[in-house]
């Protein structure tokens, strides 16, 4: 007969562990946890994981789950040497935060946390986090066959700004930056799009991309970024185009600063032969160092009310602060067709009553561009034949070879 003993299954070994003040303080996080990791997980205070962790039980575990709130934050000392702790023994951090101040988190994802998601847990957001955890880690940036390395680049600066939102200047940025990526197929040129727009900014959703909590590290302490720092923020589009894209959380404009922006541009210029901003529709501090930047500066506007008062303000304050607006360049969303006569000298009432040279005119592509954002992908991919998507790649290529030619000259 078989005894009884022999007959108990093994317990399942503890691969993860929940670290908190309290775990009873996050009753969704012990319900997420049973739901995900079943009996293959415990829990530890704050004391008790700095001694645990120095123990070799410690390297049986896949990942922590650091909880804290509000009351912590006295601790923060503490929870710092346990997240350092666990990636000095190649353990995973997921930081749980509820109600935790910016500055505060800022300090602990600095140490080394993986991943970080609020408290309350959205639904299915702990399993996601775990997921992306035990995916393979992918290939540094750098050391990939297209992966932008320093070689003395001075890559060239367009910043595109919409006159008032809806004007299609995400559309034109987004497409311009994987259009240029197709230029020249025996060398083709390294590209990079930055979303200005930390409160708004869309690229991730039209390149189908995940925002990052890599972006807000980045943007909050770029006095000490450098090269890695910046690539690790970036993402690629099709191994093609590299994406920085906004951060996750809606942040101030004013959250970063003209240096900031200086920096960042200094090393993606050092990296990319094109850089193309895609800016907030504000007037910011910063606006004038992209613009100072660029080489081209293109605006987008309509035949509207709006974008006609919108582009008088905005001549106003350029002129005001003696900025170069030579360096605009007006593109007019939504042309008329080229058949359309009445629509030709309404453009040419609009560019001579506001004193500006509509140099670009994009037609309507209609509903492929207008729903095409929810695919996550360029024009070029869902809508080559798109009248938009032509007008895009013929533009794409005259700045490229505009580019080349000015090269050879020098």
């Amino acid at each position: 007969m078989t005894s009884s003993a022999m007959q108990q299954p093994e317990p399942s070994p503890i691969v993860a562990c929940t670290i908190s003040r309290d775990v009873r303080n996050f009753d969704l996080l012990i319900e997420d946890m049973e739901t995900v990791m079943g009996e293959a997980w415990g829990d530890l205070g704050f004391h008790e994981a700095l001694a645990f962790l120095n123990q070799p039980d410690a390297k049986a575990l896949e990942f922590v789950a650091i909880a804290i709130d509000e009351t912590d934050e006295s601790n923060l000392e503490m929870i710092s040497d346990i997240i350092r702790q666990a990636r000095g023994r190649n353990i995973q951090v997921i930081l749980i935060a509820d109600d935790v101040s910016p500055i505060a988190l800022h300090s602990l994802l600095r140490q080394g946390a993986d991943e970080f998601v609020p408290y309350p847990l959205p639904e299915n957001e702990l399993q996601a986090a775990i997921e992306r955890l035990r995916k393979p880690a992918e290939p540094a940036l750098n050391t990939t066959n297209n992966a932008p390395t320093a070689s003395g680049r001075d890559g060239v600066v367009i910043g595109v700004q919409g006159i008032a939102g809806g004007t299609g200047a995400t559309t034109l940025a987004v497409n311009l930056a994987w259009e240029l990526t197709l230029t020249d197929k025996k060398n083709p040129p390294k590209v990079c799009i930055l979303d200005f727009s930390l409160q708004q900014g869309s690229v991730s959703t039209f390149l189908d991309l995940p925002r990052r909590e890599a972006v807000y590290e980045m943007w909050s302490d770029t006095e000490t970024m450098d090269e890695d720092i910046f690539r690790s923020a970036l993402q690629s589009h099709e191994d093609s185009l590299w994406v920085l894209t906004a951060p996750p959380d809606i942040l101030p404009l004013d959250l970063i600063s003209p240096e900031d922006v200086s920096r960042v541009l200094e090393l993606a210029q050092s990296l990319f032969d094109y850089v193309v901003i895609d800016m907030p529709t504000a007037l910011v501090q910063w606006t004038e160092t992209v613009l100072t930047a660029s080489q081209i500066y293109f605006v987008t506007i309509e035949m509207d009310m709006r974008s006609a008062q919108n582009t008088i303000r905005l001549k106003r304050a350029l002129q005001a602060e003696e900025l170069p607006m030579e360096r605009l360049r007006y593109c007019l969303n939504r042309a008329p067709k080229f058949t359309d006569l009445n629509g030709k000298s309404r453009i040419k009432r609009l560019s001579e009553s506001l004193e500006i040279g509509i140099e670009l005119q994009l037609p309507d592509g209609g509903k492929p561009v207008t729903q095409g954002a929810d695919h996550g992908l360029p024009l070029a991919a869902s809508a080559p034949k798109n009248p938009l998507r032509k007008e895009i790649a013929k533009l794409a290529t005259s700045l490229h070879e505009l580019g080349k030619a000015e090269a050879e000259a020098a």
